[in-house]
């Protein structure tokens, strides 16, 4: 009887213990999930006007900064406060040779990295005196022609390698810090493609400025954008996208201010 009683409370412990897992397991997957904050998506599409043609801005970087353009004042003011270097009177300043500045030019290059050095621009006509400089300094520590090619960057001294891009990151670096400051929230950026398009995505509504923070340079101008964005909850990228460009246009929604390129100062 004992050994009986023993087993019957083994088995009623064991159902009390599995009705309470049950129960408890069906109460867990009963409740609703946390309930997310609807996004919206800002597809830009930044063309601008060249002399006669018209073309998409390709490999350009466009911010978001949180809020306002008059509760970014600050930055903005501070951005075009900046001196304007172009390029050209950048290298031209390091004693880069014309070849070096126009094949910088060519490709709309801030950096000898943005596009392949081939050997064209080594040996010939369009030579381009830096390059086959640091190519011969490499030449005795490859056995490769096409190893030298594609190393020669490392002997090139650093200001002539990426002097321009490193200051304008700088620059950047240094607004941006202010900028997250001044709103409490981050920074977003993308790059335009080949075709002038980028999208943001999983924004927050509300009020942002899309800029460039820092002017391009588009023909003989200086370009810079500055524009009011609302972004409401459910805004999607198949709509018609956010059109950006530095001429006035019915479906531009934001034009460029431009200046000229500023001369060379020596």
């Amino acid at each position: 009887m004992k050994l009986v009683s023993h087993r019957t409370r083994s088995t009623s412990a064991f159902i009390l213990v599995l009705t309470l897992f049950v129960v408890y397991s069906a109460s867990g997957t009963s409740q609703n999930p946390p309930a997310q904050k609807p996004t919206g998506v800002l597809r830009i599409r930044v063309r601008v006007r060249v002399d006669q043609a018209t073309k998409g801005l390709s490999r350009k970087r466009f911010y978001l900064l949180k809020g306002t353009l008059e509760q970014n004042k600050p930055v903005l003011d501070a951005a075009e406060q900046r001196p304007i270097v172009s390029r050209d009177c950048f290298y031209s300043r390091l004693g880069g040779s014309q070849a070096l500045i126009d094949w910088l030019k060519a490709g709309d290059c801030e950096s000898v990295y943005c596009r392949e050095i081939d050997q064209e621009f080594i040996s010939g006509p369009k030579a381009v005196p830096e390059f086959a400089t640091a190519y011969a300094s490499g030449e005795k520590d490859f056995g490769s022609t096409d190893t030298g090619r594609k190393w020669l960057t490392n002997n090139l001294p650093a200001q002539l390698r990426d002097g321009f891009y490193q200051d304008r990151r700088s620059a950047l670096q240094a607004l941006i810090k202010q900028a997250e400051a001044l709103s409490g929230a981050t920074v977003l950026s993308v790059m335009t493609d080949r075709n002038g398009t980028a999208y943001f995505t999983e924004l927050e509504p509300g009020a942002y400025v899309l800029t460039n923070l820092l002017p391009v340079e588009i023909g003989s101008s200086v370009t810079s954008w500055a524009c009011d964005v609302q972004i409401k909850p459910g805004d999607i990228a198949t709509e018609k996208p956010y059109s950006v460009s530095n001429t006035k246009d019915k479906n531009v929604k934001c034009v460029a201010v431009e200046r000229p390129l500023p001369a060379c100062v020596k």
